[in-house]
């Protein structure tokens, strides 16, 4: 799953636009040169504003539809078999974690974005072939319930470490890393700390000291974790779950009344950094709607719209964030990360190894 699954169960109350098409037919304008709409394919949790998709028809002439095809590892893998004869003309919502694999196979063309150079440097990939185009970030972490602790008088966990003490036993869950895009975004923040000969053995710890693995995040986040409103409303039980630091601005903005303070925390030490990205489509049947569309992405009103939609940070230079993310949700000081070349070269052994260590 991507930064943004939580959009599914969170958008409901703030009106947000969420397309969805069904594919082309023979009535469909999408014929090509004269086509007035472009068509963005993405995972399920696309969202944008009424106004924002309003002001980008209006700007550049075409309609926006948008193709929402499940979470992002089925949504990369359909619009990969589907390459030769794509459903649209952009993918929005391929991470990091994936990128190698829509790269490898030819998804995208080259395209550079009019304002490329308003993007912080450090989010920016793919050398001079400008196939891809980043767009949001977000940190994968351990989020907290306070209360749950409070009333114990425990110290929540900091550090992937503290995870593994005996206070935190039966507290935590997880996503599966090879089902959920903030699952697999975990399990690389424990390579990235504990190194390819250390990261097996803290996931033996952290099997011992009663880990639960979730399929997804809806699963693990709404009916798991006593912190959030949905866990609250399920009985939930682990005080401990595999979020993003954006949880808690959530938790504050969907409540009803509105706390002043956010219910949840974040173990900012357990952080990895995801980024998502969007491309033009190889075969793409309107690619300069698609160009316009990847432009309009990048710019001021999308970017500064985006977090409250979406629940991520934007990574243009200049975006102004809301003020709910810099008081309840600020990214993490020093995230792990992972060059995209080498979660290519090894993501596939590392899951296939983790099942086998803690699944079975």
């Amino acid at each position: 799953m991507s930064i943004t699954k939580k959009v599914t169960i969170l958008a409901v109350g703030l009106g947000l636009v969420t397309v969805t098409a069904c594919g082309s037919s023979g009535g469909d304008d999408r014929s090509g040169g004269g086509s007035k709409t472009v068509t963005l394919v993405s995972h399920n949790s696309w969202a944008a504003s009424e106004e924002v998709v309003a002001a980008f028809e209006k700007e550049s002439g075409y309609k926006l539809k948008v193709l929402k095809d499940g979470d992002a590892g089925q949504a990369v893998n359909k619009a990969i078999l589907t390459k030769d004869n794509p459903q649209g003309d952009v993918f929005f919502g391929v991470d990091n974690t994936l990128l190698s694999r829509a790269l490898d196979n030819g998804l995208f063309q080259s395209y550079e974005v009019k304002d490329a150079d308003s993007i912080l440097p450090e989010y920016r990939v793919d050398g001079g072939e400008h196939r891809v185009t980043p767009v949001d970030t977000g940190d994968v972490c351990v989020n907290y319930d306070k209360e749950w602790f409070a009333e114990r008088k425990l110290t929540p966990p900091r550090t992937f470490d503290d995870l593994t003490e005996p206070e935190y036993k039966n507290l935590l869950v997880v996503e599966n890393a090879s089902t959920s895009s903030p699952g697999l975004g975990f399990l690389l923040g424990t390579v990235a700390e504990y190194g390819d000969d250390g990261w097996t053995d803290y996931w033996k710890k952290l099997k011992a000291n009663g880990v639960k693995v979730a399929d997804g995040w809806e699963q693990a986040y709404n009916e798991e974790f006593s912190g959030s409103a949905g866990g609250k409303k399920a009985k939930a039980d682990r005080p401990l779950v595999v979020s993003y630091a954006s949880s808690p601005p959530a938790e504050v903005i969907y409540a009803d009344p509105r706390p002043d303070t956010a219910p949840t925390g974040v173990a900012e030490d357990t952080c990895f950094r995801q980024v998502e990205y969007a491309g033009l489509l190889s075969n793409a049947k309107n690619p300069e709607g698609g160009k316009a569309l990847l432009d309009f992405l990048v710019g001021q009103r999308f970017q500064e719209d985006m977090p409250l939609n979406m629940f991520v940070y934007p990574v243009r230079e200049d975006a102004r964030v809301p003020a709910e993310f810099t008081e309840f949700g600020p990214q993490a000081k020093d995230p792990r990360t992972m060059a995209p070349a080498k979660i290519a070269d090894h993501r596939d052994q590392w899951v296939k190894s983790w099942t086998s260590l803690v699944l079975k």
